[in-house]
């Protein structure tokens, strides 16, 4: 008895397909007309609408990529279901709701396919808005029957396309129509390419007219006054997130060390009477703090600046300062263990802000590359010097030794020198190379006078 109702089920599933793929699509269509009107005031969503930042961009791209991509395949199911199955159904009542202008409710009665002709309409209303801006157009590839559908619509003279289209004895030529389309639109699309990279005016004058019109426009004040909200509330978050990706591990670590991880350690150790030093390093720190103590102490006797002592209580002196400094190695080691675990408690706790402030994150990294490539040219290149030569110069290397080995006494490890020293070979130069790189790739693009700039100074 169940069986014929399953099938009956899985009958209706499929019925339903082409209502269901074509109901995602113009959702999802739907979802791209509401971004554009939201954040581009119903403009496609592109770079050439939006004053947002990279990252905020990159969202918008990757939103509208996903939502085409849902169309485009639900368009596909529902044109293989429904030239399998039937579309047709009982009418829909459709109820309009009454303007200022109506007093009465409009009722009407609509087939089904009608109303699949108009979230067809808008989805090819939507995708059609995309065609172009979809992908670059040295990426396009034009086939022979695009090109000679094409080919018709180029402006050609008749009688020169006939003598070339014919031979001597009335043959027709060839069919060269595909290599002239493709390169009649390469040859535009460079044309296009040029004419957006170089004006009649310079740029500056163009600004300064676009600054004129704006200052006339009658909503000038209020799209400044936009602006600068939608400003104050990048900048807000933005510091915000910042002082929380600081205080959250530094609270994280301090909780973890002296609440969490801390009485662990103090028991652990009480109960297994653990070593007083870690590693050989603290221990030869210790002999040498201690033979300083007596030669010192002994120096002062000799040249009278102590009491004379006899050399019993010189050696209980002694005796007693190995016990202190003891002492103050064991809470040494025991801190380098307490440290290690709160260390990764406070970089988990840092890993989970980035993750679960996804928004944050971009508006932080758009608020950062304003900063950046706000700055003036001499800024620009000066902060640049600073940064290659503090991590990648000449003086470096002493640097980098110095935070090594503090970093490794800070969690307890004895400090190797052959790690150091090939830490010091090889990850400077990596950042060098990354440094050289986005120089290149991105700020030798965005600003080429502030690579300019920073040769003339580094020279």
């Amino acid at each position: 008895m169940q069986i014929p109702g399953f099938f009956r089920q899985g009958q209706q599933w499929l019925i339903k397909t082409p209502e269901r793929a074509l109901d995602q699509a113009y959702e999802a269509a739907q979802m791209i007309d509401a971004l554009e009107k939201e954040y581009f005031s119903g403009n496609p969503i592109s770079a050439k609408y939006g004053n947002y930042g990279e990252s905020a961009q990159a969202y918008f791209q990757g939103e509208l990529k996903k939502y085409l991509n849902l169309i485009r395949f639900r368009l596909v199911e529902f044109r293989a279901s429904s030239s399998i199955l039937r579309v047709s159904g009982p009418k829909i009542t459709e109820i309009q709701v009454p303007t200022p202008n109506q007093d009465n409710l409009a009722i009407d009665l609509i087939d089904k396919p009608a109303v699949f002709f108009r979230k067809l309409r808008f989805i090819d209303d939507v995708l059609a808005r995309y065609e172009a801006l979809e992908a670059p157009a040295a990426e396009r590839t034009i086939t022979l029957s695009e090109a000679e559908s094409r080919a018709p619509l180029q402006p050609v003279n008749s009688s020169s396309s006939l003598q070339a289209a014919n031979g001597r004895n009335g043959r027709l030529a060839p069919p060269k129509a595909a290599p002239a389309a493709a390169d009649l639109e390469e040859s535009s699309n460079r044309a296009d390419a040029l004419s957006d990279r170089a004006n009649v005016l310079p740029r500056s004058i163009l600004r300064t007219v676009d600054r004129i019109r704006q200052d006339l426009d009658p909503k000038a004040e209020q799209q400044v006054v936009k602006n600068f909200r939608s400003s104050k509330v990048k900048t807000t978050t933005a510091v915000k997130f910042v002082l929380l990706l600081i205080i959250v591990p530094l609270l994280t670590q301090q909780f973890t060390k002296n609440f969490v991880v801390g009485p662990i350690v103090d028991t652990v150790r009480d109960r297994t009477h653990a070593e007083v030093f870690l590693n050989l390093e603290m221990e030869e720190e210790a002999l040498h703090e201690l033979q300083q103590f007596e030669e010192r102490l002994r120096f002062e006797v000799l040249i009278g600046k102590a009491a004379p002592m006899p050399e019993r209580e010189i050696e209980a002196t002694v005796r007693e300062k190995a016990t202190e400094i003891e002492e103050d190695y064991r809470h040494r080691s025991a801190d380098a263990v307490k440290n290690l675990f709160a260390d990764i408690a406070a970089a988990g706790a840092f890993a989970l802000l980035l993750i679960s402030r996804k928004q944050e994150v971009s508006t932080l990294k758009g608020f950062m590359d304003e900063i950046i490539y706000g700055l003036s040219d001499s800024a620009k290149a000066f902060i640049i010097i600073l940064f290659t030569d503090m991590f990648v110069g000449f003086h470096s290397p002493h640097g980098w030794e110095v935070l090594l080995e503090g970093l490794s006494r800070h969690l307890g490890f004895a400090a190797n020198r052959e790690f150091i020293f090939l830490f010091i070979a090889t990850f400077p130069v990596i950042l060098d190379t990354v440094f050289k790189y986005w120089i290149f790739r991105y700020l030798n693009r965005i600003s080429p006078s502030a690579v300019a700039t920073y040769r003339n100074m580094n020279e």
